[in-house]
């Protein structure tokens, strides 16, 4: 049996496909994907044909790559074109990245000037009265949209993975769709977050993450519930922006920090390649496609594709480039668009400027501006880097849960944690952060990235020669035992800081809770019964918040009313899903706090 990739299915293709069918197909939806996945399939030109048996082809036509109609998508069976064929191919079709839209089709409401992407009030524009502007306001039909994706959230929470099959994603994509039509492209970018992960949780993705399915789901319900009451300056964010394009940025000289590994669970691999600007901007040059660890390993050593430079990636990040015609995406990627130039430049050691000034920020200054690059809700065009620049002292490894990581002492006594950023035995991480922990007492200038936690920790991804000379890519470049102080130190065990323990806080308790609700549902959670225990485990601890939204939640999943004659009424889907939104955000902020908290410098002021 010979198999291809099926192409890329727009999103309102298999909403509406799904919406063609008869209540009594929609219930054999999920079987008929389940039983094409399994299905040969061959390509032949635009054309992707999946034999449904041995007298029955179904075919997608994706002239572009992307099957961009309904009609596009064609089966020979005799119950065509109303068969549950086409709906199931699209549904176990990969999901095409949205196409850029105009604003709203033209009717009265679509002429209104906060129709129009990312409109705002003109700042310099004169008043008609003494009275100052209303600030912009969600049209009404921005409002039904937010609504729209807002129940079809809920209805996810409602059912949990294992019950958002097909149809229950199909009214996901028709309201993402609908959603970016009105301007709300954060909000369908989210519902379409939703999709993909909900699809890779039924699946057996391996790399599915609960945590990221609670992400996305409470970042779709909170924009959508935000779109109603948010005007002006919160409006536009909530929005957010339909594409995250590349600006120019006329001519930059940057300066190489380090290169690190890029391996995804998807199979994907590269590298990427930090620099900085004279004024301390962080950017990257980044080289990621399909081929894993292996590729990761080969691409460092390829030219970076950025103008003429002859640069490899492991070269520019200890050399220089002088750029002209930049483009720079809002996240910090340089364009390698026809009009870029580039010429190798020289670059700067960590302990001269502009780099150097990159360390001078305090450690808690820098967890702070971190975190607000990593929360999870933060708003996607925001910017910013999560990465750390440190001066530490080794104290040696220590033991761990997970494993080892390596103990230091950074400015201000703080003690911070050195984890591993990829454990793939095939990079050098692991291997070098050992022998690392064999040179107690060492002085070192850092790179890492952080990692949220309720002690001080990051990802060690760069660091000094031990011997002063030139710096150390750690998932690239070998340290060996010639380059430590003491080459014949075994591994340095060291004891946690007073206060440096593993951190432990009841917080989780209702974190549990709302991971638990995303792939068994509101109906599971309703049935844990009693949680006085565990309220009062959060009180002690002094987070009575915490406590009273465990409850709610709780009780929110567990509440059935009955009517008149005792027959139960259907669920408060909105209800659950507003205790649920309630509880994720909670726990993310409060999370965050602790973390930002755990990077204070210890000493008194003073």
């Amino acid at each position: 049996m010979t198999t291809v990739q099926l192409p890329p299915v727009a999103p309102e293709v298999t909403a509406t496909l799904v919406e063609d069918l008869s209540p009594r197909l929609r219930k054999r939806l999920d079987a008929a994907v389940t039983k094409l996945g399994a299905r040969p399939t061959h390509r032949d030109g635009d054309t992707v044909t999946i034999a449904v048996d041995d007298e029955t082809e179904l075919r997608l036509h994706a002239p572009g790559g992307v099957v961009a109609t309904a009609d596009a998508i064609t089966c020979g069976c005799l119950l065509a074109p109303a068969c549950v064929h086409r709906a199931a191919a699209a549904c176990a079709a990969p999901m095409a990245e949205p196409v850029a839209e105009p604003a709203d089709r033209p009717t009265p409401e679509a002429a209104e000037p906060d129709s129009e992407p990312d409109s705002e009030p003109d700042p310099t524009s004169a008043p008609d009265s003494d009275t100052a502007p209303s600030p912009e306001v969600a049209t009404p039909a921005q409002r039904a949209a937010a609504d729209a994706l807002w129940s079809a959230g809920a209805a996810v929470l409602e059912a949990g993975v294992d019950g958002a099959g097909a149809v229950t994603q199909a009214a996901l994509l028709r309201a993402a769709h609908t959603a970016r039509l009105r301007q709300l492209p954060r909000a369908a970018g989210a519902a379409l977050s939703v999709v993909t992960l909900l699809r890779a949780a039924r699946a057996g993705d391996p790399s599915y993450r609960t945590a990221e399915l609670v992400t996305a789901l409470a970042e779709l319900l909170g924009t959508a519930h935000r779109v109603g009451a948010a005007s002006g300056a919160e409006l536009a964010a909530v929005r957010g922006r339909a594409r995250r394009p590349y600006s120019p940025d006329g001519a930059l000289r940057l300066y190489g920090l380090f290169t690190e590994p890029v391996v995804t669970d998807s199979g994907h691999g590269g590298v990427r390649t930090w620099v900085a600007g004279t004024d301390g901007r962080l950017c990257t040059v980044g080289d990621v496609a399909p081929g894993g660890v292996g590729r990761a390993l080969g691409v460092a050593d390829r030219a970076v594709r950025l103008g003429d430079s002859a640069l490899t990636h492991r070269e520019l990040g200890r050399a220089g480039l002088a750029v002209s015609g930049a483009t720079v995406s809002p996240d910090g990627r340089l364009g390698a668009g026809k009009g870029v130039k580039a010429v190798t430049a020289r670059g700067a050691a960590w302990t001269e400027p502009p780099l150097a000034a990159l360390w001078a920020t305090p450690p808690s200054d820098q967890a702070a501006r971190a975190l607000r690059s990593t929360s999870r809700y933060a708003d996607p065009d925001g910017g910013g880097s999560d990465l750390l620049f440190l001066d530490v002292e080794l104290l040696g490894a220590v033991r761990e849960s997970g494993g080892t990581c390596l103990l230091a002492r950074c400015e201000g006594g703080i003690p911070v944690r050195l984890s591993v950023a990829d454990d793939d035995p095939a990079l050098a991480h692991r291997d070098n952060l050992m022998l690392l922990a064999a040179a107690p007492g060492t002085r070192l200038r850092i790179i890492g990235r952080l990692v949220p936690a309720l002690h001080p920790r990051i990802a060690l991804l760069a660091c000094s020669h031990p011997t002063g000379e030139g710096t150390i890519d750690l998932g690239l470049d070998r340290l060996r035992r010639a380059d430590l102080p003491d080459p014949a130190a075994p591994v340095h065990l060291a004891s946690p800081q007073p206060g440096e323990s593993d951190a432990y806080s009841p917080l989780y308790l209702l974190e549990r809770r709302v991971e638990q609700a995303v792939p068994a549902g509101r109906a599971a959670l309703g049935m844990l019964g009693d949680v006085t225990a565990e309220t009062r485990r959060i009180s002690r601890a002094g987070l009575h918040t915490a406590a009273g939204l465990l409850t709610a939640l709780c009780a929110s999943a567990a509440r059935r009313d009955r009517d008149l004659f005792g027959r139960l009424l259907p669920a408060d889907t909105d209800g659950f899903a507003l205790h649920w939104l309630t509880a994720a955000r909670y726990t993310a902020a409060v999370a965050e706090s602790l973390c930002a908290a755990s990077w204070e410098d210890p000493r008194p002021a003073g």
